[in-house]
């Protein structure tokens, strides 16, 4: 019997790493998408378990290994039993710079922050 393989797109779009299948196809045509360390280009690149994806979401590089193929996109619980995230965890995520997050902050505080970006160089 052959071995199970899935399209890329698909399987991204099952385990819940985009929100529609489109996006997914869209991120691997752009070239974001490596399998097993090789850029894959076509949405229709199939995997299948022990394969490694890489590819940004967000501010993130999300590493995952498919570790099963799915039948449907079911719920989150259901989604991520189909791949083992080996993301490298930061400590915590940048905050904004120069406020404490005490409550709203005020106008002379507002004005520095905006200095502050812009005297970067």
């Amino acid at each position: 019997m052959a071995e199970a393989k899935l399209r890329i797109d698909k399987w991204l779009w099952q385990a819940r790493f985009f929100k529609t299948r489109s996006l997914a196809t869209k991120q691997v045509s752009g070239g974001h998408v490596r399998l097993n360390g090789n850029r894959v280009l076509k949405p229709a690149q199939a995997v299948e378990p022990g394969d490694v994806l890489t590819f940004p979401q967000g501010r993130v590089v999300r590493v995952v290994r498919v570790e099963k193929l799915g039948e449907r996109r079911g719920p989150a619980p259901e989604a991520q039993t189909l791949y083992f995230d080996m993301t490298e965890k930061k400590d915590a995520p940048p905050g904004n710079p120069g406020f404490e997050g005490k409550g709203r902050p005020t106008k002379k505080d507002r004005r520095a922050l905006d200095l502050s970006r812009t005297t970067r160089g």
